[in-house]
């Protein structure tokens, strides 16, 4: 049940140059849609004082807990269940929480449920890094991603290469105030917020 991204393998060492920065100052981060779980190894490893909380859907969960097996990092915690749309979300205080190829595939209404939860979530000070693609004022950073985004919207028509703008009035929302735009490999960006 071991699942394998190469999307993964290529974006983690910018990803994680920014992290090093992001998440010097956090103790206890959770990683909301951890995928395969490559990340959360990858991650885990390298910022061994971070304590990792894995999170997901339950269908991903048998691949996470086999790249966990394999790992055996003692930082890095088995997936908790969460569905970005459910009421429940895990119990405890976070000082950071990271998100990467999310908001694009989930439908409008999720994306506004995850800022609501992760606003809520946040300690005072924490902070919210997403990894993704997404535009600004309405317009495509690149061809590649307006394909992408016809790709998605097929697939799943609530779906959909994310505006800015629209992200930043949701953390604003959650007493997350905005940070910083890092520009990423392959037309993505790594946005950055802090809770008040």
């Amino acid at each position: 049940m071991k699942q394998y991204s190469e999307a993964c393998d290529q974006n983690r060492d910018p990803i994680l140059a920014v992290l090093k920065d992001e998440l010097a100052g956090c103790h206890k981060v959770l990683e909301i849609g951890s995928g395969t779980g490559q990340h959360a190894v990858y991650f885990g490893k390298r910022l061994p004082h971070l304590s990792w909380q894995t999170s997901d859907v339950d269908s991903s969960h048998a691949s996470i807990n086999a790249w966990l097996e394999d790992a055996q990092l003692p930082n890095v915690g088995q997936p908790l269940s969460l569905d970005v749309s459910e009421q429940h979300w895990p119990d405890g205080e976070y000082d950071g929480v990271f998100s990467a190829n999310t908001t694009h595939i989930m439908s409008w209404s999720q994306v506004i449920t995850m800022f609501a939860g992760i606003g809520k979530l946040l300690k005072q000070g924490g902070v919210f890094c997403l990894y993704g693609p997404f535009n600004y004022n309405g317009e495509f950073t690149s061809e590649s991603n307006e394909r992408f985004d016809n790709w998605l919207k097929t697939r799943d028509p609530l779906s959909g290469v994310r505006n800015f703008e629209d992200l930043e009035q949701l953390a604003r929302s959650g007493d997350m105030i905005f940070r910083q735009d890092y520009v990423m490999p392959v037309n993505n960006r790594l946005l950055v917020w802090k809770k008040q």
